[in-house]
């Protein structure tokens, strides 16, 4: 009866260190899927934003570059007229 219930607690112990085994894999696992969906969703902001800030960057050129345009033509009629 002794050894009987050795080996089942043997059995227990050894079924035990599996498990956690398992569950410190799989959440080992977890975590490293969980850092990468952090990683893209950080590299998709950090592009996103920059494609915002380029086109603004674009507009904000031709905007200037309009102004003084005009404003050199303005002041040539002015001058020569």
């Amino acid at each position: 009866m002794a050894s009987r219930m050795r080996q089942s607690l043997r059995e227990f112990e050894q079924r035990f260190r599996e498990e956690t085994a398992d569950e410190r894999e799989h959440h080992e696992h977890a975590y490293h899927r969980a850092a990468q969906r952090l990683r893209i969703r950080r590299t998709e902001r950090t592009h996103r934003h920059g494609t915002v800030r380029f086109f603004f960057l674009v507009l904000l050129l031709v905007a200037t570059a309009a102004i003084v345009a005009v404003a050199m033509f303005e002041t040539l009629y002015i001058v020569m007229g």
